[in-house]
């Protein structure tokens, strides 16, 4: 198993506008990818849990063995997309999500 690199990016929070942390970009490239190919275009959108359980099927096993980080980072670069506004949430309960 080949070690991945420890390159950084920022990540954002939708919930707290002008901050950002640095986020590792391999994990985060992965996920984002994983989040786009499993939301659909419109509204209504999936809600967090069946996100959630669609983007585990399309992380690299390297990066997220077992799924292990998968939750954290499907949270975390899920506020990221929405801060960048690359996808948007449904204001109904639960949370809904779809690509912007």
């Amino acid at each position: 198993m080949a070690p991945h690199t420890s390159t950084k990016i920022e990540l954002e929070n939708v919930n707290h506008p002008g901050q950002a942390k640095p986020a590792d970009a391999a994990m985060y490239q992965a996920m984002k990818h994983a989040i786009l190919t499993v939301l659909p275009a419109k509204s209504p959108g999936l809600t967090v849990a069946q996100m959630q359980d669609g983007v585990r099927g399309h992380l690299p096993e390297h990066l997220y063995p077992g799924g292990a980080k998968a939750g954290w980072w499907t949270k975390a670069v899920q506020l990221d997309l929405e801060a960048k506004g690359i996808i948007a949430r449904e204001k109904v309960s639960p949370l809904r999500l779809h690509k912007a």
